[in-house]
């Protein structure tokens, strides 16, 4: 058939822009499940490294789950909680910082005769003038506005993922008849869920350390809102390149804004960005054993595509599922390339944590 590949081409954009309009229309269905799935992940992980402590590896296996999942339901409960009542107070605020950044402008350009000057008025009107503070961040933060129902879903999605999580290695021996092929699909399924979760346990562990650490320098600082912004820094740290420093700066703007202290400012700006630094080129590569193994082009892509499909959730789930896609096709020969192609330095896998590495 003369037309065979050109009739593929059309079929794959088709199923393309069908799966692109699922994704979008089912945001409020899929998006609780993929971070239910991801967030089990992180909790077999947890559970895991509670069964090897003293007095918990006596507990059954059950308990443990039991508790990391009651952890992790108080924990977006209190995110919901405490998203829904700074991003109000944040609306509040704004109009004073704004207030607060023209005066210290103000005070500038009287200082040095500027606005007497033709074109500092030009630069003004189209700047500051042009700039609406409240309806800006309130854009930035949208996606966090809308927390509630999705607390609840990953919550329940979780708890009966963990729950069924027990019965998997059955259904397989009962799909697969041959005992071979489903003894070697368990190991590969076995496989590639110790290394997500270790990734993904590994990688919550370090945001959650770098979160404590911007809290205590914001708290240090007196900034306000200072629990909302470090929750945003550990949040945004998933994204590699840019997601921690842009965390860091919604706080320094707005920092600008409640002091009119360019001195203050940079101050908190040099602490955050030291603790990034750290966090970032010490204690990461430390952990993980070394950087995310996945192309530059790739992290861009995936970010510009998850976050215009689902905004900032998608963004922050952006590579935790790429690191996913690449550890299950490295997996697989037949997929091996694809794994080839989304890395950085044409290796097979992304990071490979293990117990020893962490510490």
């Amino acid at each position: 058939m003369k037309n065979a590949p050109f009739l593929n081409l059309v079929l794959a954009v088709v199923l393309v822009i069908a799966v692109g309009w699922l994704l979008v229309a089912g945001r409020q269905i899929i998006l609780p499940i993929v971070t239910a799935v991801i967030s089990v992940y992180v909790m077999m992980s947890a559970s895991d490294m509670l069964a090897r402590l003293p007095v918990l590896n006596r507990a059954p296996p059950i308990l443990l789950r039991a508790l990391v999942l009651l952890a992790f339901a108080v924990a977006l409960l209190a995110f919901a909680v405490v998203v829904a009542g700074t991003v109000r107070d944040i609306g509040a605020a704004l109009p004073a910082y704004q207030q607060n950044i023209e005066t210290m402008v103000q005070a500038v350009a009287q200082r040095f005769d500027l606005e007497s000057q033709t074109l500092w008025e030009e630069i003004r009107a189209v700047t500051l003038d042009q700039i609406d503070m409240q309806q800006l961040l309130l854009a930035a933060l949208g996606g966090f506005t809308s927390v509630g129902i999705t607390v609840f879903l990953v919550v329940i999605y979780a708890g009966f993922l963990i729950a069924e999580r027990g019965a998997f290695p059955a259904k397989i021996s009962a799909a697969l008849t041959d005992t071979e092929s489903a003894s070697k699909t368990l190991r590969v399924i076995t496989d590639i869920n110790e290394q997500i979760s270790q990734y993904l346990a590994v990688k919550t562990l370090i945001n959650l350390i770098l979160g404590l650490i911007s809290f205590a320098i914001l708290w240090l600082l007196d900034v306000d809102f200072a629990l909302f912004w470090a929750i945003t820094i550990a949040l945004l740290n998933y994204i590699p390149y840019v997601g921690s420093y842009l965390g860091v700066a919604f706080p320094v703007i707005l920092s600008l804004g409640q002091f009119a202290s360019l001195q203050t400012t940079l101050i908190l700006l040099a602490m955050l960005v030291a603790a990034q630094t750290w966090v970032g080129n010490v204690l990461e590569p430390r952990w993980i054993g070394r950087q995310l193994n996945m192309s530059p082009f790739v992290v861009l892509v995936a970010l510009s595509v998850w976050g215009a499909l689902w905004g900032i959730p998608g963004a922050i789930l952006a590579i935790p599922m790429t690191s996913i896609l690449i550890i299950v096709t490295s997996n697989f020969e037949s997929t091996h390339f694809i794994a080839v192609l989304l890395s950085e330095r044409g290796e097979k896998a992304p990071p490979d944590p293990s117990p020893r590495d962490v510490g």
